[in-house]
Formats: structure tokens, C-alpha cells, sequence
């Protein structure tokens, strides 16, 4: 039986939490769709992997017939039994299994529920799994998933683990869900343990990764396509390199020493049901240990290493860091080269605080050009790397790894392109505050002579850098396909600071919010007809109910649906930029919860954007907009400023325009309220008259309560026409400058001189 979400709406998103009943390590979403059109999930959890497909067409269920037959024990195999003993070792011997899975032929899922689980698959270990890898790939359907030349990823997955027992491993298994006969075969009824991960009854792969005595923090794969390397001596190994067309690169930090850092070469043609061992072939000591690494996704020789309390450092394996001395054999050098430091900002703190800020996370983004990275104080920054930023206009020459730069080595950079805070992150970089807060709610006593309050302020301040150094966060960057050959892919991704109430922020399009931001820095401002979603960072509010108080330890991105590969557009023709492009997944203790925006929770600039969207599509000629005057009114507009005049008994307000009013503006008023445009006499009051007229200051107030209770109609919002209202506020606003000009033309400046 496949898990069932507990489903929780709120105003901004729609939440589906998993409760999975066992400790979840780490989870990643595969970058590749399974052929029948389901997300891939990944988790380690106590005893091994889980992986899940979600969405997509279902499974058939097995036969009736077929159901039976096993029930009963009257199948066909089993109605003879062989009892001579010559071919008693052949009937002992099952036939092999090939699986063949079929599938309905559309999915039965509602567009208004969540995508449910069609399969999933238990590979046991015997030990807990700390980590998974995927590759740093785009996500692609299984049709265009030859990624860097690797043909095997459109039929298996790859993937890196580690586990608590020291073992670091490299998984393949197919990207087709194993079938409910699969899973019921009886081979896996009569031994509990012919499925874990090794025996091959899943069509899965294994390769051991040796060399490590202690566990590893965290692991990075990616795909390397060997070829003949004049360095190497030996002619057989390099002629065993070029047979293999492609390989994987493994790399793996633990806290052996002071800090190791390992490499691996692992074939994948190895055969289901046979483990392999590999020893390293570069092996790197560190001064401090990592917290985590990745590799580039365009540049694949080049590795992310970030040590959270010094920097972050670019390191390439490919070249060697003393090539006059180098004396290995094969394709890589016994060692590699460090190219580039990336300094984060100093923290705040006394004087003579030499201390920088704690690195949370990095990852690479603009395809491998630029690296985004979180800080603990809920500070991200954009180190542009290779010159890629939007202020560039293209200009490759000065990129740190460009041709003009092949010899770069120990090179550093500490400016950030662009940089911000996350919302919320407030009490991260001002402790003292909340700590003085806290005090006087509480009662504490606060020391009131002026040495004592400065030798507490000092050790607020100083205990601040402690308490970031524990905070726990990451990033998480989803690929996409470009949709035309002449276009790069875009990337969303997610930064987030765990801990029981977390912070989850989210960038559409990282393109986008990097040019707005530089725009805003240089006082452009932002393009309020782009769209504004994908410029802006995005919190995602209200997680603790989908986490049932569980503490937030990761999280992930999901492409929807319409995003895999290069279709980026709806069936209509209309643009995915108004909509989040990805799905969030955050990992708590025991559970996962799926975030997704809320199709009812459309912002009121996403609603403007969209009736003005369906009103371009009917113009039949596209003109210029002239902001005044309009062409289709007169340059001069009256407006009756008088107190008497009021037009109509509901008060229309103190304002009036002579000129009719524009269907669909501001200031339309309904049918009823110009009723009736009497004037009562000024020379005479009566009861009811003076109390009329004592009540013109007030006569908006009718409006507002007309305004507000009327409901809020999408179909109305679609229909408004924003452009003719906006430019009806620009008209009365430019009859008012011309009005005020009048009058300071028209005033008498007299000057009183002392006699």
C-alpha cells in the first residue's frame, strides 16, 4: 500500500506531508523522469534507500486470474513435480525474471490533487544511509537524458550513498518502476534478505568505494568521458580507460586527520548481483575538515569544497599541481590543483574580531559560471566567477576561467556580485537586540553603570558568532532545459535555514532576480510589467503544521510537471513565469512534507498581469503607449471642485470629472448612486438640507462601503483593463500639477522691508 498524504491548505501554498515511520537522513530528487512521466525521490533513511515515484501513469494490477493462481497454488509451473534426481538441480533452479511493467494509458490524477505515489522500492543495506548524490545534470525526460554523451542514463539512474558503516557506494538501477509481480515474486517470500541492495533482483548495480576508515560527511558525483592521456606510461591501462566511454567521478570528505578529501574512478558496466571494489585514485589532506562539496555541472573536472569557517575553494582534479614531478599512471594525476578562494564577509563584532562569517551552503549556478552561497547570519551573495552577471553584456575576457586564464592557481575573491538577506533573518544578525528583549520580558537583571553594560554588550556581541557557527541550512538548485538550442536552461533554487519554525526562501529564475537586483542597486528600480515573481525571492510561509513539529533537516527542489525538459509553455501558448516553476520538499525528522503554490493564492500583481496579458491578445496591431496625452482623449479635462454641486444623493465624493466616465476605471461608480443630480437651494435651509449639506466632507464614505462589499471577482480582475486605469491616475495627476502651476502664476508675492 503506497503512503497517503495528510493535505493542508493555507493562503500561499498547499502542503502534502508523508509520514515515512522512520528516521529520514537525506533525501534528493533524481534528475531524470521515469518513462512513464513520474518524479524520482531518493531518501536514506535507517536501514538502507527508498526510492519512490511520484506522479505520473499508474501501474496495472495484476490479473485476477494471475492473483489466483498464486493464492491457491495451482498454477501451471507447479501442477507436475519432477522427482527423478538426474533432473532434480535443473527444477531447483528458477527460471530468470524479467519484469515487465505495464502502465495505464493516461493518469488518473486530478489536477486539484497531489501526484500520487505509483512505486516504490526499499533497497536495504544493513546499515543506515548518512547521504545521497545525484548528478548535477538538468532535468530532462528519459528520451533526452544523454547527458555529457552517457546513453545509460536514459534507461538507469546513477547515484552515489553513504552509509554509517564507513561505506561509500555507487548505485545504478532502471528508471522504470519495478511491477507488482516483481515485487510479489516468491524467491522474495522465502528469503527476507534476497532484496537488499547487491543481489540484483531489482536489475540494480553496486560498486564498493574503499580506501576510508572513518564515515563520510558528504558525498558528489558526476560523469567523466574518458579518453587516451598522453601522460599515462601504461599502455594497457590506457587502452582499459578508452574502451570505457564513460565513467563516474566520485568525491567524498570525511574527518579523517585533520580533514581527507577522495577520489574514484568507477566503470558502469558492471553486472546486477556482483559488487566491485574501488581504491582511490587521488586522495587529498586538508588543513580543516569540509561541510560540503558539488561538482560543476558544465566544467565536470572542478569541485565545490566549502569549509564553513574559512572559505570556500574551487579544486580540479584534472590538473596537476606540480606537473614536472607528476609520476602516476592512467588518466589523472596523483594530485590536483586548488584554483580559487571565495572569502565570505567578515562577522559583526569588536575591534580587533578578525572572525568571518560561517558558509551554511554553496552551489554552483549559471552552469557552473557563478556560485551562490548562504551565510549563517541568513546572508546570500552571488560570487560571479566567470563573468556571466547581467552588467557584463557578455564580456567573457574577464572570467577567472576563461581561455586568458588557464593558469590560474590561488586566486582569490571576497566582493560579491549581488547580495541580501533572507526575510525573517533579522534576530540572526542583530543577537543583542533579542537578547535585550528577552531580558526585560523575563525580568533579568541588566547591569546599569556604563562598564558593566558595555563588558555585556561586548559579550553578547561575542557570544553571537557561536551561536551562528550551529546554524544549519542549504541550497538546493533545480536545472532545467533550455527550450530553444540557442538558449541556456534557466534554475530555480531554494535557500533555507532549518530549526523548528525554518526559513524557506525561493528564486523562480536566479537570471532574472540577479539582473533586477543589479538594477536596484544602481537605482533602475524594477520593471513592474516583467512579472514580478520571477525577479523577487519568495518565502514560503507556514511550515510548521506540515512538519508536525518536527525540526526542518533539508530540503529539495521538484520540477513540475510542465517544466521537465524544454516545454516551458501551457497548451494555450501562456508562460509558466507567473507560477512557481518548482515544487519545494522539505525533509523533517520522520517525514516529508511537498510544498507547492496555491492556485487560489494568486497575487494581486499576478491577477493585474494576467488581465493585461489576455487583453494584449486581442489587439490586432501592437502601437506605442504614450503615457500623455492620450490620443483617444481630449488634452483638457474639467473637474468641478465646488461643495454645492454634488451629483447624485449618494455622495459620488468632492471630485468629479465632467467627461464620461471609462468603463472599467477607478472611479466607476454604480447606476444607482447618479439617480438623481439635484441641487438643493443655497438660499434657504431646511432639517434635511443643512444636515445634507453637513455631510458633503463625508460623502466617500457611501463609496468606500460600496467598494467594500462587493466580492472578489476573478472573472472582473481578468477583464480590467490596468493600462486604461493607469492611465486615467496619470491624466488626473498631470490636472493637478497644471492646476497647482496656475495658481503660483496667479499669486501676488508681496515683500514687507523693515523701515
Amino acid at each position: 500500500m503506497q503512503p497517503i498524504p495528510r493535505t493542508r491548505r493555507t493562503p500561499q501554498n498547499t502542503q502534502h506531508t508523508y509520514s515515512l515511520g522512520r528516521k529520514v537522513h537525506d533525501v534528493k530528487t533524481y534528475p531524470v523522469q521515469s518513462p512513464q512521466g513520474a518524479t524520482i525521490l531518493i531518501y536514506g533513511h535507517e536501514n538502507g534507500i527508498t526510492v519512490t515515484w511520484r506522479g505520473g501513469r499508474r501501474l496495472k494490477e495484476p490479473s485476477p486470474t494471475t492473483k489466483n493462481d498464486k493464492q491457491n497454488g495451482s498454477s501451471t509451473s507447479d501442477a507436475v513435480m519432477i522427482i527423478d534426481s538426474d533432473d532434480e538441480a535443473s527444477a531447483a533452479t528458477p527460471a530468470a525474471f524479467h519484469d515487465k511493467p505495464q502502465f495505464q494509458e493516461a493518469s488518473n490524477a486530478d489536477s486539484t490533487s497531489p501526484p500520487e505515489i505509483a512505486q516504490t522500492l526499499d533497497l536495504a543495506f544493513g546499515t543506515a544511509v548518512l547521504g545521497v548524490a545525484v548528478l548535477p545534470m538538468p532535468n530532462l525526460a528519459p528520451e533526452d537524458a544523454a547527458w555529457n554523451g552517457a546513453t545509460i542514463l536514459q534507461e538507469k539512474m546513477v547515484f552515489a550513498v553513504t552509509c554509517a558503516s564507513t561505506e561509500v557506494y555507487v548505485v545504478t538501477l532502471p528508471l522504470t518502476p519495478p511491477s507488482h509481480e516483481s515485487k510479489a515474486r516468491l524467491e522474495l517470500r522465502k528469503n527476507l534478505l534476497a532484496g537488499n541492495a547487491g543481489k540484483g533482483m531489482w536489475g540494480e548495480t553496486l560498486t564498493r568505494l574503499g580506501g576510508q576508515s572513518r564515515l563520510c560527511d558528504g558525498v558528489a558525483i558526476t560523469l567523466f568521458k574518458s579518453k587516451a592521456s598522453p601522460r599515462s606510461r601504461s599502455v594497457e591501462r590506457t587502452a582499459a580507460h578508452s574502451n570505457q566511454s564513460t565513467r563516474a567521478i566520485v568525491a567524498a570528505h570525511s574527518r579523517e586527520a585533520s580533514g581527507t578529501l577522495r577520489f574514484w574512478d568507477v566503470s558502469l558496466d558492471g553486472k546486477p548481483g556482483v559488487t566491485n571494489s574501488v581504491v582511490p585514485f587521488q586522495t587529498e589532506y586538508l588543513p580543516a575538515p569540509l561541510t560540503a562539496i558539488s561538482f560543476n555541472p558544465t566544467h565536470v573536472t572542478q569541485l565545490l569544497a566549502v569549509a564553513s569557517s574559512q572559505a570556500i575553494r574551487i579544486y580540479d582534479y584534472s590538473i596537476a599541481s606540480l606537473p614536472s614531478e607528476d609520476t602516476s599512471e592512467g588518466p589523472f594525476p596523483a594530485q590536483g590543483s586548488w584554483l580559487l578562494s571565495l572569502y565570505p564577509p567578515f562577522a559583526r563584532g569588536t575591534s580587533v574580531s578578525t572572525a568571518r562569517k560561517p558558509i551554511v551552503a554553496a552551489e554552483w549556478i549559471s552552469h557552473g559560471r557563478a556560485v551562490l552561497t548562504l551565510l549563517a547570519d541568513g546572508q546570500w551573495g552571488i560570487w560571479d566567477i566567470d563573468g556571466v552577471s547581467p552588467s557584463a553584456n557578455g564580456a567573457s575576457s574577464t572570467g577567472l576561467f576563461s581561455k586568458a586564464s588557464t593558469g590560474l592557481r590561488g586566486s582569490a575573491v571576497t566582493n560579491f556580485s549581488v547580495t541580501g538577506h533572507l526575510e525573517g533573518t533579522s534576530p540572526l544578525r542583530n543577537p543583542g537586540t533579542q537578547k535585550a528583549a528577552t531580558a526585560s520580558t523575563s525580568g533579568e537583571f541588566v547591569p546599569m553603570t556604563p562598564h558593566t553594560r558595555r563588558d555585556a554588550i561586548a559579550s553578547v556581541i561575542s557570544g553571537g558568532l557561536d551561536k551562528l557557527v550551529t546554524v544549519k541550512g542549504g541550497i538546493a538548485i533545480a536545472r532545467f532545459a533550455p527550450s530553444r538550442a540557442a538558449d541556456i536552461g534557466e534554475e530555480s533554487a531554494v535557500l533555507w535555514l532549518g530549526g523548528v519554525d525554518p526559513i524557506v526562501c525561493v528564486i523562480p529564475t536566479v537570471s532574472k532576480f540577479w539582473d533586477s537586483q543589479i538594477r536596484r542597486a544602481g537605482g533602475g528600480g524594477v520593471n513592474l510589467w516583467s512579472g514580478a515573481q520571477p525577479t523577487r525571492m519568495v518565502r514560503i510561509t507556514d511550515l510548521v503544521a506540515g512538519l508536525l513539529g518536527e525540526r526542518c533537516t533539508g530540503a529539495a527542489a521538484v520540477p513540475t510537471a510542465s517544466r521537465i525538459g524544454a516545454a516551458s509553455t501551457t497548451e494555450n501558448g501562456s508562460s509558466q513565469a507567473e507560477s512557481l516553476p518548482i515544487e519545494v520538499l522539505l525533509q523533517g525528522e520522520s517525514r516529508i512534507v511537498v510544498v507547492h503554490e496555491s492556485e487560489e493564492a494568486a497575487s494581486f500583481t499576478t491577477r493585474l498581469l494576467a488581465g493585461r496579458k489576455k487583453a494584449r491578445l486581442d489587439l490586432d496591431s501592437t502601437k506605442a503607449i504614450l503615457a500623455y496625452p492620450r490620443p483617444e482623449k481630449p488634452n483638457s479635462v474639467a473637474f468641478n471642485l465646488s461643495l454645492a454641486h454634488r451629483p447624485g444623493k449618494g455622495g459620488a465624493g468632492l471630485l468629479r470629472s465632467r467627461r464620461a466616465p471609462v468603463a472599467g476605471g477607478l472611479f466607476d461608480q454604480p447606476v444607482d448612486s447618479y439617480a438623481s443630480t439635484e441641487v438643493p437651494d443655497q438660499g434657504s435651509f431646511s432639517q434635511g438640507s443643512f444636515s445634507q449639506a453637513q455631510s458633503l466632507g463625508l460623502g466617500f464614505i457611501n463609496d468606500l462601503n460600496y467598494a467594500a462589499d462587493q466580492p472578489d471577482d476573478k472573472v472582473e480582475a481578468n477583464e480590467r483593463d490596468i493600462e486604461v486605469e493607469m492611465m486615467d491616475l496619470m491624466d488626473l495627476d498631470e490636472e493637478l500639477k497644471r492646476m497647482e502651476s496656475a495658481r503660483e502664476r496667479s499669486t501676488k508675492r508681496v515683500f514687507f522691508e523693515e523701515g
